[in-house]
């Protein structure tokens, strides 16, 4: 029996994460979960929201499904998923964006992968105060996390059939850390003669996945770009609560959606968890069960064809109804 790390998170994360696994264990495969609290609500306890626990029971494992977790913004501790990715060097952050079946969306044909680097940029976090009123953070851009993560796009994209990799950067202003990005990804790209090759300024890109997303395959970018550019490509297909996200590295991968923890609708039996089951369809494909990630993932299609889904993409099932809908065609 294969064994997952199941983080189950805070805010919303318990409610999602329980339907998840109800899901796949209605799927008929077997999974050994080791539960794994993180966030908010295990400081108080043990003084930091990532226990090294967490950390060890993945690194045993090499795989994780974790749902949302609280970060505070401006203050308090920093964020779990940046600690995971660091600690565990998942370098690269994957977050596909396709049109579901029946949800409404102001684009069809949307079928774009976002592919983030996940270990530097502005998120290396290295910040000061300069004085009272100026603060100062730091852009790292270093030639082996660049080659890394674009050396993974290519890899992609010919495993999974994909016909073009387009590099996104502000090379025209930041001309030596975007600029050695998008060095990195020409020397890569000449290893691919069989993928298609692009690149665009950032600004531009934004421009034009809301006038004609449709065009973009594969996206390569720097951590902030792909952090917000994949938030963007998330609204082309009907928001957060239907993006899913992967975080993965040489030795591990992490599977979560994009959302957040929505403390606001905490056990309200409204949070949608389609994010975190396609998350958890591509986990399953990564560990090779991909006839129970199809057989999920055409239940979860069946059922949102049929218009049942949560309030959130104009709905009317609770959390625990939308799962029991899956669940009725999974056995159908």
């Amino acid at each position: 029996m294969t064994r997952i790390t199941l983080i189950n998170g805070d805010g919303i994360g318990p409610e999602i994460s329980d339907a998840v696994v109800k899901i796949i264990e209605a799927s008929g495969l077997k999974i050994d979960w080791d539960i794994q609290t993180a966030g908010e609500d295990v400081i108080e306890t043990e003084g930091t929201p990532l226990p090294e626990r967490v950390l060890n029971s993945i690194k045993e494992n090499k795989v994780a499904l974790k749902a949302p977790v609280t970060t505070p913004i401006g203050k308090g501790f920093r964020s779990v998923n940046v600690q995971l990715r660091k600690s565990l060097d998942l370098f690269a952050n994957l977050r596909p964006c396709k049109n579901l079946p029946d949800i409404k969306t102001k684009f069809n044909n949307v079928d774009i992968v976002v592919v983030r680097e996940n270990t530097e940029d502005l998120y290396a976090g290295i910040e000061r105060q300069v004085d009272a009123d100026t603060a100062e953070s730091i852009k790292i851009i270093t030639r082996k996390a660049s080659e890394r993560i674009c050396k993974f796009a290519f890899d992609y994209a010919v495993k999974n059939n994909r016909q073009e990799v387009c590099v996104v950067t502000k090379a025209n202003i930041m001309k030596l850390s975007d600029g050695l990005f998008l060095d990195c990804y020409r020397q890569v790209s000449q290893n691919y003669p069989q993928i298609k090759k692009r690149e665009i300024l950032v600004d531009n890109l934004c421009m034009q996945l809301v006038q004609n997303p449709s065009q973009f395959d594969v996206l390569v970018l720097p951590n902030l770009y792909g952090d917000i550019v994949s938030d963007l490509c998330a609204g082309l297909i009907g928001g957060l609560g239907v993006a899913q996200g992967a975080n993965i590295g040489l030795d591990y991968a992490v599977f979560e959606p994009v959302h957040g923890s929505a403390p606001d609708i905490k056990g309200q039996n409204k949070a949608n968890p389609t994010a975190l089951l396609l998350s958890a369809i591509e986990m399953l494909k990564y560990i090779g069960q991909t006839f129970y990630a199809e057989k999920i993932e055409n239940a979860l299609f069946k059922t949102l064809s049929q218009g049942k889904y949560t309030k959130d993409l104009g709905g009317n099932l609770s959390t625990s109804e939308f799962t029991d809908a899956i669940i009725t065609n999974l056995l159908a």
